[in-house]
């Protein structure tokens, strides 16, 4: 198995993992421009031209092979709920990282999070034979701490000084992975919390 890099769509029940582009520009833009979904992040899109940007520069990592972004769209409504991305391709040593993931309010806690990261660990393990998937998140991030825990990640150690976030605050990054002789139980974890229904909330990881 190798790590395939070309765009797919990975469609569960009440997700489906689009390969981003610039055509989900004005659907991004209309709910992902809430101040609060960027307060943690590297990154601030406070604008349509922003989040162009964004997406434009998930693009171009693609591009170069060392990542693999989505929009994320909510099955029922066809509605873009928010952005993922495989990122940190490592075709030698078969790891990937699960990131730079945001989800819009009225969506969060909610089974939207916990399906896509089902389909992409899925795809990881499954389909490209990874070893380890990783993902880190401000160590001030409780709520993206918890879930990982929750998850089933295993807290790794922490990054010092790791980043510079939008305010301008470094930051120190913690690291979780999951690696495959454990996939196995997270994936039963996931489908039962999945089979709960659209209610399923798993709280947002990065």
């Amino acid at each position: 198995m190798s790590i395939d890099t070309h765009p797919i769509t990975l469609e569960g029940t009440f997700v489906r993992l689009e390969p981003l582009s610039l055509s989900h520009l004005d659907g991004l833009a209309a709910i992902g421009l809430d101040p609060d979904l960027w307060t943690l992040s590297t990154t601030v899109v406070r604008s349509l031209e922003e989040m162009a940007a964004y997406i434009r520069q998930a693009l171009q990592l693609q591009n170069s092979g060392s990542a693999l972004p989505f929009a994320t769209i909510h099955r029922s409504t066809g509605t873009a709920v928010g952005s993922t991305r495989f990122g940190n391709i490592d075709q030698a040593n078969r790891h990937v990282e699960i990131g730079w993931t945001w989800i819009a309010r009225p969506w969060q806690r909610t089974a939207v999070n916990s399906e896509a990261k089902y389909l992409m660990l899925k795809h990881a393990f499954e389909n490209w034979g990874c070893l380890r998937v990783e993902f880190k998140t401000d160590v001030l991030n409780e709520k993206s701490r918890s879930a990982l825990r929750r998850l089933g990640a295993v807290e790794e150690g922490v990054l010092r000084r790791h980043m510079v976030t939008s305010s301008g605050r470094v930051r120190d990054s913690v690291y979780y992975s999951i690696v495959e002789d454990e996939w196995g139980k997270v994936k039963r974890q996931l489908e039962a919390r999945l089979s709960e229904g659209p209610a399923a909330g798993h709280a947002i990881a990065p």
